[in-house]
């Protein structure tokens, strides 16, 4: 089994590499962000309040409270795709919540992706979204056509440049907590963020690779 935790700051590749690990190992990925988005398309009172307070540009890049978050996570992870493992991107974003995740789902491993201020604005100003089948687009990937799936890419919400800096902030505050928790614990390694994706991938999958006696 592999229960597997991406950490890093926005524009560090964290759905990139997740879907490929997803692929790879045949395991889902669970995006809380993806997870949003898809019920404020679908205009879902709880997709639409999470944009519209916290994540949306008006907002400012708030995180969504634990009290939306957590039973959201706790309900996907009871599905029966999960009972081989998963691979979180997005949550835990603070000890608290971290915390509660131990209480119904253990990490195997926990892999935390570095990456400049300075990189992460230019990922963030640059990449795209398919809105069908939500693969990334970025720097090194950028279709010409500026189409995926035959429609048009976009630009998510929360990467609005308006809400950059305070995603950053909110990151800074609450997640680098997280990040001194696991590694009190000896579950986080750490991975350099700023390289092709295939070269982090790389990296990413000779850790999860090892054997149990060697966990994260």
């Amino acid at each position: 089994m592999s229960r597997i935790l991406l950490i890093g700051p926005p524009g560090a590749g964290k759905g990139t590499q997740a879907k490929t690990i997803s692929r790879e190992l045949g395991i889902p990925h669970i995006s809380t962000g993806d997870i949003f988005r898809r019920m404020y398309s679908k205009r879902h009172p709880l997709g639409v309040e999470a944009r519209e307070k916290y994540w949306g540009p008006e907002a400012g890049g708030k995180l969504v409270p634990d009290d939306i978050t957590i039973p959201l996570v706790k309900e996907r992870l009871s599905y029966e795709d999960c009972k081989k493992g998963f691979i979180l991107d997005g949550f835990p974003r603070t000890v608290q919540q971290a915390i509660s995740l131990e209480k119904f789902a253990s990490l195997d491993k926990v892999i935390y992706l570095t990456i400049s201020d300075e990189k992460t604005i230019q990922r963030i100003i640059i990449r795209k979204q398919c809105n069908k089948c939500e693969n990334i687009y970025g720097s090194y990937n950028f279709p010409k056509d500026n189409k995926c799936c035959g429609k048009e890419l976009y630009r998510r919400d929360d990467d609005d440049p308006e809400t950059i800096g305070g995603r950053l902030k909110e990151y800074g505050d609450k997640t680098e907590l997280l990040i001194k928790y696991y590694l009190d614990l000896g579950k986080l390694r750490t991975i350099e963020g700023d390289d092709y994706p295939e070269r982090v991938f790389e990296n990413i999958f000779k850790l999860i690779s090892l054997p149990d006696h060697y966990a994260l």
